[in-house]
């Protein structure tokens, strides 16, 4: 399949070939025909791109503060790194899509192979689109016209917010794409139409829908026109679809504004309100969130639960349904906003002509290859090379922001051969597998897996998969590094210890490795360097400054992401565990709150471990501190003597003779030099890095300590 990206570093777009998707069991697999470039949100990512750091830094002031936050705890030079790492990954455009049905998961009803249908898929000649957000298009639309219907709903979902009602004179300032669609669908409510732009054309147009008019740009005032509109009593409601950073929208519909009239800001301006214009009118103001409800709401979106038609009437997919309505009836005519139309391998012609003509409004991408085609799943990025014997050969599962901006360059650091990188939706894949030297993208991670050149799978996806990719790994005879945890309860521990027990009987002898990096940091190696000559007991305090996400995020919940005990606090688990040197024998977890509380989560909690010669330590995890504040700081208290390590950035001793400090310019958490034992333990022949007693231990605890939270 191929796929437009834009370079969000240094400006530019290109089409990249990438694997199709893999298939999912709530989604389904489209062919592309037809795309919409939507004018002004891509337009504003192409310039985006080409801005210097300084213009990007200043066009988003609360990333900027983000970034300042994390040069105060973990330090400039890994900031940066993070800023380039962030920048670099190309962004797909698009997510106005028509096309044809491929294949359906098996959680999918309603559709058919073969139907027409429309969705936000990017622009890509194969897409992977949830049921929900997936609508048939009826026969009497065509393909171009259908494609209007996602940025359609945008606007849409702005006139329900406003809920016009017969009669009522409605003002839209800055009529677009989004804007002329919504001067359309307020007349077919019955409403009067104001149209305010800079733009003649476009004003042109919505005279034509119907529209009365207003140009700024020829001296007319929007307010004086907006009450003499409105015959003096000011309008009913403004929709607001314009994009500038100027307060003057959001200013001049308030002043047109009646007594509790309605404004709705669907497009991006200046938020610069002023009180007494509001106060005195007593106006509602509200932001649109995109095509309406379910909007980034994973469990609607990702896990297709719909809303319940009788409670939330009109979700994305049904403003879809609406949409594609009107246009079947009559109401929305969108064949005079097409102006331009591009075969698909010629978009970059288009993405110039959007950043040089700000008159260009319905931009189509025109899709006329071989559907089948289309499906392949494995790209070659980088010629093969003869791998010598005994050298990791490997296979990476997942090339996320940490795998990319990680863990695969620790492998290659360390001289990995990097042969396969297989992710679900290709793209990932191609970006970060032809930047990194990997020979081929896939996303069949079944056949990746049984590859016989491959001799390691590194795993680093979703938590819920882990234990299920390494039972496969272990029994095709692979090494394995999975990135934590291991398994994400009892039974998925049972099978992969069952799956290890069964390869060593098989004298297929894989080493089996979790990422816990930490151990692996040159300060916490010095920490156990001083440790190793004190034989009595120790007493440890680690905090982990974790910082809240939200309770739906995919790692606080159980089935997927094990919760943040399991799936980041088994970090600590096993850096005690290392410091202590000695096994665990007791567990005891408390955590914050109610336990009637429906809110209640396993991140704010305290965890005391017992060792077997006598030393106890308590991890703090912590979801509700101070950003500023460290995000994990070890402390170590025995003979008379204090380690304190802050953000593994600087190292403290107290009592030690000899020894007082340790600090580093860059935070180093131990990916290099754990990737590199793991990789020399198999062109070696040793033990892996970790035991696999260890392993198995801190994988059975963090579980212990999670069902001990969650039993309160």
């Amino acid at each position: 399949m191929k796929q437009i990206l834009q370079d969000m570093a240094k400006g530019g777009s290109s089409i990249v070939e990438s694997p199709v998707p893999r298939d999912n069991k709530k989604h389904l697999i489209i062919n592309t025909t037809t795309t919409l470039i939507s004018a002004g949100t891509e337009r504003m990512l192409v310039d985006f791109g080409k801005a210097n750091l300084i213009d990007k830094a200043r066009s988003q002031p609360d990333k900027v503060k983000m970034v300042l936050e994390k040069v105060q705890t973990d330090g400039l030079m890994t900031t940066l790194d993070a800023v380039k790492s962030k920048l670099a990954q190309p962004l797909p455009l698009g997510y106005c899509n028509v096309g044809c049905v491929h294949s359906l998961g098996k959680e999918v009803d309603g559709f058919k192979v073969g139907d027409r249908v429309v969705s936000n898929g990017p622009h890509a000649d194969v897409v992977r689109v949830s049921k929900n957000l997936v609508a048939k298009i009826p026969d009497s639309v065509s393909d171009e016209e259908a494609s209007f219907t996602v940025v359609a709903s945008i606007g849409l979902q702005g006139i329900r917010l406003a809920n016009p009602t017969m009669g009522e004179c409605f003002v839209v300032t800055g009529v677009g794409l989004i804007g002329l669609l919504t001067v359309q669908m307020l007349r077919a409510q019955g409403c009067r139409v104001l149209a305010i732009d800079y733009d003649q054309a476009k004003l042109e147009l919505a005279r034509e829908f119907g529209a009365e008019t207003c140009n700024p740009g020829k001296g007319e005032d929007p307010v004086a026109v907006g009450l003499e509109f409105s015959r003096g009593v000011g309008v009913d409601g403004v929709i607001i679809t314009a994009s500038t950073k100027s307060n003057d929208p959001v200013t001049q519909a308030a002043r047109m504004s009646r007594k509790r009239g309605r404004i709705i800001l669907v497009g991006v301006t200046g938020l610069e309100l002023s009180r007494a214009d509001f106060y005195e009118k007593e106006l509602s103001f509200q932001v649109s969130c995109s095509y309406g409800p379910g909007r980034y709401d994973p469990n609607y979106e990702e896990q297709g639960n719909d809303y319940p038609l009788a409670f939330v009437r009109w979700t994305e997919q049904r403003n879809f349904e609406a949409i594609l309505d009107m246009m079947a009836g009559g109401q929305l005519d969108v064949k005079p906003l097409i102006t331009h139309r591009f075969k698909f391998e010629n978009a970059s012609d288009a993405y110039e002509l959007l950043t040089t003509d700000k008159s260009a409004l319905g931009i189509l991408l025109q899709f006329e290859s071989e559907p089948q085609a289309r499906h392949v799943k494995t790209v070659s990025l980088n010629p093969a090379v003869n791998y010598p014997a005994n050298e990791p050969v490997i296979g990476f599962i997942g090339a996320g922001n940490y795998a990319s901006r990680v863990l695969i360059p620790a492998f290659k650091k360390a001289g990995a051969q990097l042969h396969s990188v297989a992710t679900s939706g290709g793209i990932n894949g191609v970006i970060h597998g032809e930047k990194s030297g990997f020979v081929e993208a896939t996303t069949d991670t079944r056949a990746m897996i049984k590859n016989d050149d491959i001799n390691t799978v590194a795993i680093v996806t979703q938590h819920n998969s882990h234990a299920a990719f390494v039972k496969a790994a272990l029994e095709a005879g692979k090494n394995v590094f999975v990135e934590k945890p291991l398994a994400i309860n009892y039974e998925e521990l049972g099978e992969v210890e069952t799956a290890y027990k069964e390869a060593c009987k098989k004298d297929l002898a894989p080493k089996l490795m979790v990422g816990f990096n930490r151990r692996f940091s040159p300060q916490i190696q010095k920490m156990k360097q001083l440790l190793e000559p004190i034989k009595e007991p120790k007493s440890f305090i680690m905090t982990m400054n974790a910082g809240a996400i939200p309770a739906e995020h995919w790692t606080q919940d159980k089935n997927v992401g094990g919760g943040r005990i399991i799936g980041e606090a088994c970090h600590f688990v096993d850096l005690m565990r290392y410091l202590a040197g000695s096994e665990i024998v007791s567990v005891q977890a408390r955590r914050m709150g109610d336990t009637d509380s429906v809110e209640v989560t396993e991140d704010k909690a305290a965890i005391i471990l017992g060792f077997a010669d006598g030393s106890f330590g308590t991890i703090h995890y912590f979801a509700n501190g101070a950003a500023s504040f460290p995000k994990e700081r070890v402390e170590v208290f025995t003979n008379g003597k204090v380690l304190q390590l802050d953000n593994f950035v600087k190292l403290k001793a107290y009592g030690f003779s000899g020894f007082k400090k340790m600090n580093l310019w860059k935070q180093d958490k131990g990916q290099n030099l754990c990737s590199k034992l793991f990789l020399d333990s198999i062109r070696d022949g040793k033990c892996a890095p970790i035991s696999i007693d260890e392993i198995f231990e801190v994988a059975k605890v963090s579980i212990d300590i999670a069902e001990q939270l969650r039993n309160q």
